[in-house]
């Protein structure tokens, strides 16, 4: 089969050329059985006229194809009339739709099914919504196929059918959904209606319904209109499929979805290189198609998408869910930067708000303005410039207000014309009807539909945008000349592609006996005469053979999921290779390429021309750890852009302790208190302070101020042994600095107390296990951070201790015994190591274990790739 898959006829002209043994053209031409011979014979029999013979098509992508065969088969003469239902009914005039008719627009239907469910008693959930508009999609084929007149007789079936096997009180409320959709199909018009109209069937001596793989029941609904004059044809005879060679099969058994992705990309490379094109690509992976198609692109691939994506995914409904995100009253910071960084009218500011919410850590929008970096003119006008925006999309409004203030919104921000000049944009303002194909007919329907003059809060609004986005799909413009064809494979059928790749062939995506969409139970399906489980198999199976017939056949699964779960191939390609036992898994089709090995070493920077002026102790500790981290976060100043939507943790749970503490004993040294009771009240006094000055999010703070009483009561109990032995609290939260050379010791130190003897006591908060806190004094020059808040001052001698603030251990305090001589061999240190930085000896990075796990410069330091 590989001479039929060549091809060379003009460009123009290539998906139509392939000669009467390619297997899509045989249903067309062959001379008997052919498609085109059939209508004809039907044509001759009925003695009808064939310009006054319509022909109606399963799928559009078929009519230039009919049409152009047609005319080279029969060049003399008539030719019929080659239409798809939904296309003759435009051009006959169209259908005028009654507000309470089904649309098959999602978010329009859903608007009306909320109604509907209101009006019935039922709630407007979302989910009955939901399930109520896909019941009444399902159910409107077959209401259309009863014709005008026969309609009644179906909904009064419909209405006992609907409901078998639903009468138990745990089944009402679905129950009531099937009848609310019995009856809204019953009382839609649809576009099909024309086809039982008296002045149509004068108008034409014959009418052929061309059935495709699914059995279409209207053809079964005309008939009884129509009579003789109605004529039903497969564009495939049931014999029509022939038993498969092995030849032109290629079986690939990928790695993961990535290797697949990429062998699919150079399958389909291969085939265009070797003039075998239009290819078809099948998948019903839309991730897969979505990094297939990117690679083609890369390539330069001419390609046609009638799968296209969702409109949801497209920068244009980003950018329009952003600014219905960022209009909520408890916006988070980052949802209005979102905003702020895509409209033009506000954008020129994005950077400077952004780093002032950063530094002071702003979570909630509406917190903004009461930051200490905020207070600019400047900011504080831009912050006006959001909220002005942000007040258009308040209250309680019906859709056609809202529309009205979105599109005023997307204006005021200068979104608008970027929608209008972007193909996506163009869709997004037509499926949310800001730009309608017909305005005059979207007028009449605000002013006649059930949900017209309902209100939506800016919730349920955004809650139908998305929606709406959701439900639509974008297909990109088409190429004059496409050389892959990206398509589903119920509409390979009838088609002529020089080779098909058929990708995601494994047990997940490609089930041949999925379960039905939809609430119905078998019973139901049966009784309604909605397609069964085992038709749609019979379908699916239909169509793979089908598609197994084109020239070319690449047939790729993947062997593993994402997690590393084995996957087996779909039964369908099993049987395939039961069938072909001798066809072995095809060679990889990507073209091997050797590169020089360039391994990642690694890095020796020095810090010479980067003096250290000002040293921390986290600084230092930096520098003992990794000298690699020292250079890039503190000589470089590089650091992490700090999440602002990250949730209250332990550490937030430290800072806000330390600020309790504080509060605390500033309050006890302006007015002594010396019972226990009050000392406890003014504790709790504090950590409302500090809840309320930080900002603390309720919600997310709950688990650590439920632990707070354990915490209180331990730290009294500490606090009371502690003065017992005579020390006094004297500083907290104080800056220090002390000058060692060229270089200034920074720091802040959590609390100074006095003791008795005039001896300072440096004593430093810790969270953190008390384990932990007992290792940090074993060994007393390892440990950097207490040693340096002594250097921090000027006595010669002082004692120092961590005090561990737990919950479960209570208060527990962990002196160092040896700070004095920790605090001298530090100095010590610090000065060589600071001599060594000068002198330009490299600092390599030699993190290892905790040090590397949480490490801002790892991605620098690129440790995880030294040994590939």
């Amino acid at each position: 089969m590989n001479d039929i898959a060549k091809n060379d006829a003009p460009e123009a002209l290539r998906a139509f050329s392939y000669g009467p043994d390619h297997p899509a053209m045989a249903l067309w031409v062959h001379p008997q059985t052919g498609l085109l011979a059939r209508i004809a014979d039907a044509m001759q029999g009925l003695g009808a006229h064939p310009a006054r013979t319509l022909v109606l098509l399963p799928y559009a992508q078929l009519l230039p194809l009919a049409n152009r065969l047609w005319g080279k088969t029969f060049a003399d003469g008539f030719a019929p009339r080659f239409e798809t239902t939904q296309n003759w009914v435009v051009s006959v005039g169209g259908h005028n739709s009654a507000a309470t008719d089904i649309s098959f627009d999602t978010a329009l239907d859903t608007l009306t099914a909320q109604a509907l469910l209101s009006h019935s008693g039922l709630p407007e959930q979302d989910g009955l919504a939901t399930l109520l508009v896909q019941a009444a999609h399902q159910l409107a084929p077959l209401a259309a196929a009863a014709g005008p007149e026969g309609r009644a007789r179906w909904a009064a079936d419909a209405r006992r059918d609907a409901v078998l096997g639903m009468d138990g009180a745990a089944l009402a409320w679905e129950a009531q959904v099937a009848r609310v959709a019995v009856e809204w199909a019953a009382i839609s018009g649809y576009a099909s209606d024309a086809l039982f109209d008296a002045d149509v069937l004068q108008s034409l001596d014959c009418l052929v319904v061309v059935q495709g793989l699914a059995a279409d029941p209207l053809a079964a609904g005309l008939q009884s209109v129509w009579g003789d004059k109605l004529v039903v044809l497969p564009l495939s005879p049931v014999d029509a499929t022939e038993p498969l060679a092995a030849n032109h099969l290629s079986l690939h058994a990928c790695l993961d979805a990535e290797d697949e992705a990429q062998r699919t990309a150079a399958c389909a490379l291969r085939h265009i290189a070797a003039n075998r094109y239009p290819v078809a690509l099948v998948s019903s992976d839309r991730a897969l198609t979505r990094r297939v198609r990117a690679m083609l692109e890369s390539a330069g691939v001419q390609m046609r998408d009638e799968n296209g994506w969702k409109l949801s995914t497209s920068h244009a409904a980003a950018a329009v869910m952003a600014l219905l995100r960022a209009a909520v009253w408890n916006a988070s910071a980052d949802a209005v930067l979102a905003l702020v960084k895509r409209a033009p009218a506000l954008q020129h500011t994005g950077d400077a708000l952004e780093a002032a919410l950063r530094r002071d850590q702003v979570r909630d929008w509406r917190h903004a303005t009461a930051a200490p970096s905020m207070k600019k003119d400047a900011l504080l006008a831009a912050c006006a410039a959001v909220d002005q925006v942000r007040g258009l999309l308040t209250g309680r409004r019906p859709v056609s207000a809202w529309l009205t203030a979105l599109q005023e919104a997307l204006q005021s921000t200068g979104l608008w014309d970027g929608l209008l000049e972007d193909g996506a944009g163009t869709k997004v303002l037509g499926a949310l009807r800001l730009a309608p194909a017909d305005p005059g007919a979207w007028k009449a329907l605000l002013g006649s539909a059930l949900w017209a003059q309902r209100r939506l809060d800016l919730t349920e609004f955004t809650a139908w945008v998305n929606q709406a986005l959701e439900s639509a799909s974008f297909q990109p413009d088409y190429p004059a000349e496409e050389e892959l064809v990206i398509l589903p494979m119920s509409q390979m059928l009838g088609r002529p592609f020089a080779a098909v790749v058929l990708a995601g062939c494994d047990e997940v995506r490609l089930n041949p006996s999925p379960e039905p969409a939809g609430q119905w139970t078998p019973a139901q399906r049966a009784a309604l005469g909605l397609p069964a489980r085992e038709a749609l198999d019979a379908q699916l199976r239909a169509a793979w053979q089908h598609a197994l017939q084109s020239p070319q056949c690449d047939v790729l699964w993947r062997t593993s999921d994402d997690s590393g779960e084995t996957l087996l191939p779909s039964s369908l390609v099993q049987l395939l290779q039961l069938a072909h036992e001798d066809v072995p898994l095809a060679k990889d089709p990507r073209d091997v390429r050797t590169l020089p090995a360039a391994p990642t070493l690694p890095p020796m920077p020095t810090g010479e021309q980067l003096p250290v002026k000002h040293l921390s102790a986290s600084a230092y500790e930096d520098l003992r750890q990794c000298p690699y981290r020292f250079f890039a976060l503190r000589q470089l100043g590089l650091k992490t852009v700090d999440e602002l939507e990250s949730e209250v943790d332990k550490r937030d749970f430290g800072v806000w302790l330390h600020a309790v503490l504080q509060h605390f004993h500033d309050a006890l040294a302006a007015q002594p208190i010396a019972d226990r009771a009050g000392r406890s009240r003014l504790l709790n006094l504090a950590s409302e302070e500090a809840t309320a000055s930080m900002g603390l999010p309720e919600g997310e703070f709950l688990p650590f101020a439920a632990a707070w009483p354990a915490v209180r009561e331990g730290y009294l109990d500490w606090l009371e042994k502690h003065e017992l032995e005579g020390a006094v609290f004297a500083s907290g939260e104080t800056s220090h600095s002390q000058p060692i050379g060229d270089l200034k010791l920074v720091g802040r130190i959590d609390r100074m107390d006095t003791l008795p003897d005039g001896t300072v006591m440096v004593l430093d908060y810790k969270t953190e296990p008390g384990a932990k806190t007992k290792q940090r004094v074993k060994d007393p020059l390892e440990d950097t951070q207490i040693a340096f808040y002594a250097a921090l001052l000027p006595n010669d001698t002082l004692r120092a201790a961590y005090v561990n603030v737990g919950e479960r251990e209570g208060t527990v305090m962990s002196e160092q015994p040896e700070v004095v001589h920790a605090r001298d061999a530090l100095i010590a240190g610090i000065l060589e190591d600071m001599q060594r930085i000068a002198d330009g000896v490299a600092l390599p990075a030699l993190g290892e274990g905790p040090a590397c796990d949480y490490c801002q410069a790892r991605g620098l330091c690129r440790k995880d790739f030294w040994n590939v």
